[in-house]
């Protein structure tokens, strides 16, 4: 007997213990830095699936959250020539230390509030719940794996390694992200790097000693106009300093400053255009004296729809219809791991998670009433890969 109507039965009752899970993961802190939060993020999804009997690996990092490998039984042939099908979620948030004491998860009216609600834990839940599903029943076509970082808000410095060996094995990718506004899944995003530049000058009195000074505030700004100065919007290319600070003290002249820089795109090419560019600006001295060196802190891939990442839309649109909603595909000026699978020619699909908007803001919300539907489309979706030659 196929094991579709028992899966999509056993999710549809699942409502409930997915918004206390839920509940459980939005009141732990888990800003990126934070190590001790965003692991036991992942100690909450390594109870409920080792409850559920489903295998899960930790992989320890050393600087930011630990890796989480979770696979669910399957009993199809060794060797898996086709590769793994593979679910992702990070467990990070952009959010402060206190940001739950301040305002932690909440219920209104059908909508869940509360950091990191929407991106992505209802994702992480989401995934956890078709693991389980899948481990219970079977039906999967080829083995089902579920990948749960710890620091993709600020580029995936240690997780991208993971992923991309996980990537390697896998021959589809559903990256849980949160599902648009609208319902839409997201078909393309931004690549994106992430930046940070330190200028040196010289310490001076303010007052008694000015001219001995070299400004290293001054030299930031004038970078700072230049490199917002490199942004076209008509092609998609924005640049924003983001975070800047220095100084010793307000009758010193500066000596050091720092920038964080933001650079989003969406082709290759555009980034091999702009990136040259922006060294440059940082190798010049616009106040004579100050130096300045320039370092990459992290780095998203475009996702760019390939062929076999279209088919896959496309089953999904039809499970999607058999699970209740209507989805189309959006741009996304937003970066995600999703870019380093599609990078690697694995076809990929992004934001398949439950519904929310106001990611990053103290606005954060989701529709709980998508958390079972969406379950069951990505379930639908998985179970009919091979009949889409997948």
């Amino acid at each position: 007997m196929s094991s579709e109507p028992q899966i999509l039965a056993w999710l549809a009752a699942q409502h409930d213990a997915m918004v206390a899970m839920l509940r459980e993961m939005v009141d732990i802190d888990s800003g990126s830095y934070n190590k001790p939060g965003i692991d036991a993020v992942g100690a909450v999804i390594e109870r409920f699936l080792a409850a559920e009997g489903v295998a899960v690996e930790r992989l320890p990092q050393v600087r930011h959250g630990d890796c989480l490998r979770a696979s669910a039984a399957w009993d199809g042939p060794l060797g898996n020539a086709g590769g793994n099908i593979l679910l992702m979620g990070h467990c990070d948030t952009v959010f402060p230390e206190g940001e739950v004491a301040r305002r932690p998860f909440t219920l209104r009216d059908g909508v869940a509030y509360g950091p990191g609600v929407a991106d992505m834990k209802a994702g992480l839940v989401m995934n956890a719940f078709i693991l389980a599903a899948f481990h219970r029943f079977g039906g999967a076509p080829a083995p089902l794996v579920g990948l749960f970082t710890g620091d993709e808000e600020i580029g995936s410095p240690e997780g991208r390694p993971v992923i991309e060996v996980e990537a390697r094995r896998a021959r589809v990718v559903f990256n849980s992200e949160p599902g648009r506004v609208t319902g839409n899944v997201v078909t393309g995003r931004k690549g994106g790097v992430f930046m940070a530049f330190r200028v040196t000058g010289k310490a001076a009195h303010s007052g008694g000693n000015f001219r001995e000074g070299i400004s290293a505030i001054e030299e930031l700004a004038r970078k700072v106009q230049a490199i917002h100065a490199l942004t076209e919007l008509e092609r998609g290319i924005t640049l924003n300093v983001g975070l800047v600070s220095g100084g010793q003290s307000v009758n010193t002249v500066a000596p050091w400053a720092e920038g964080q820089i933001d650079l989003r795109y969406v082709k290759a090419e555009d980034r091999d255009d702009v990136m040259p560019r922006i060294a440059a600006i940082i190798e010049c001295s616009f106040v004579p004296g100050t130096r300045a060196e320039l370092t990459i802190r992290g780095e998203f891939y475009p996702l760019v729809q390939s062929p076999a990442a279209r088919k896959l839309f496309d089953l999904y649109v039809g499970a999607a219809a058999d699970s209740g909603f209507a989805t189309a595909g959006e741009f996304a000026g937003g970066c995600a791991d999703s870019g380093f699978t599609a990078a690697l020619g694995v076809p990929t699909l992004c934001a398949v998670g439950p519904v929310g908007g106001g990611a990053h803001s103290p606005e954060e919300f989701l529709r709980l009433d998508s958390l079972v539907p969406r379950a069951q489309a990505c379930a639908r979706a998985i179970l009919r890969l091979e009949q889409a030659g997948l």
